[in-house]
């Protein structure tokens, strides 16, 4: 036999052992074996929460804590001027003042955590507005077609096309500023964003098979949309939920700015204006600095927890 018929036979031969032992590797490991088990480790470790998660929920139950708390709490009276006789505030961190004072010798770290209660207060009633009444609209237009999705898509185009923050001076500008004003207008503005995500999940789940056999058995739309699709939607519109609460304080924060925001009692937003003169922030940047940390870190919270929570529950926002 031919040199060239010998190595055409040990191709072959080893084709063979490969086919039979499905693609294995000297090691005895097969190369679908292989595949399906990075494919599995990968969706384990999406399908975990993760050290970050932990740490960003430490921290908003720190925040929160301080905040609903903060009046039973050793916390100084923000609004008192502990003025120090023969010094001209403010005065830096110290023992006394672990964040030091403002101009007018006030505590930050009270006025921090008092403006934590009104800031936090406005994100979570406007991301509250959000979710029942663009998480109605939502649901209306995914199930029922038709007319309902053709009218309220319109309003949510509405809603988005006007611009949020002209909206938002408009309405602060004609009404007082207080608390309840605030929170309602971050609550409009949030409406559209929310409604859409309950729209596109409602469309998602509105064909599955648990919806079309509730359908079959007889049960009435009221009944499909509260035990079959609400469960699915409130995943999403909760995952969702905490990256807008970040989106509103921050918004807070820029209508502070404005001087529109809160007009009675501190928010982060007005301590922070406190201290954003050229002239503070070089000779006492701890007024603005550490409040500007605090709202950071307490977004930043927001957001990677809202993330960590969208990637678990596998909530996809491509269809918005």
């Amino acid at each position: 036999m031919s040199d060239g018929n010998i190595h055409g036979a040990d191709i072959a031969v080893d084709a063979a052992g490969l086919a039979a032992t499905g693609g294995a590797d000297p090691n005895g490991v097969s190369t679908s074996d292989a595949t399906a088990q990075a494919n599995a480790d990968g969706a384990a470790s999406k399908r975990r929460l993760g050290l970050g998660f932990w740490i960003a929920a430490v921290w908003l139950f720190i925040v929160f804590f301080a905040a609903l708390f903060a009046p039973w709490l050793p916390f100084k009276d923000p609004d008192n001027n502990f003025i120090v006789s023969g010094e001209r505030p403010p005065y830096a961190p110290s023992s006394t003042h672990l964040f030091g004072t403002d101009q007018d010798a006030r505590d930050l770290l009270a006025r921090t955590v008092f403006g934590a209660r009104v800031s936090l207060t406005v994100g979570l009633v406007a991301i509250g507005m959000g979710m029942v009444f663009g998480g109605f609209m939502g649901i209306m237009a995914g199930y029922f077609r038709g007319w309902w999705d053709r009218v309220i898509s319109f309003v949510f185009i509405i809603f988005l096309s006007f611009p949020a923050l002209v909206l938002a001076i408009l309405i602060t500008a004609l009404l007082e500023r207080s608390l309840r004003t605030i929170s309602i207008t971050l609550g409009i503005l949030s409406i559209a964003p929310v409604g859409r995500i309950a729209r596109a999940t409602t469309i998602s789940f509105a064909d599955r098979e648990f919806v079309l056999a509730a359908r079959t058995l007889g049960a009435k739309n009221g009944r499909i949309i509260i035990r079959e699709l609400l469960p699915n939607v409130l995943i999403p519109m909760s995952a969702l939920a905490l990256l807008g609460m970040a989106v509103a304080v921050v918004a807070e924060g820029g209508l502070a700015f404005l001087g529109l925001s809160v007009e009675k009692g501190p928010t982060w937003g007005k301590v922070i204006l406190t201290g954003a003169g050229s002239r503070d922030l070089q000779k006492a940047p701890w007024i603005a600095i550490i409040p500007i940390i605090v709202l950071f870190l307490t977004v930043l919270a927001l957001n990677f927890a809202g993330d960590r929570i969208r990637a678990y529950f596998d909530v996809r926002e491509t269809a918005l």
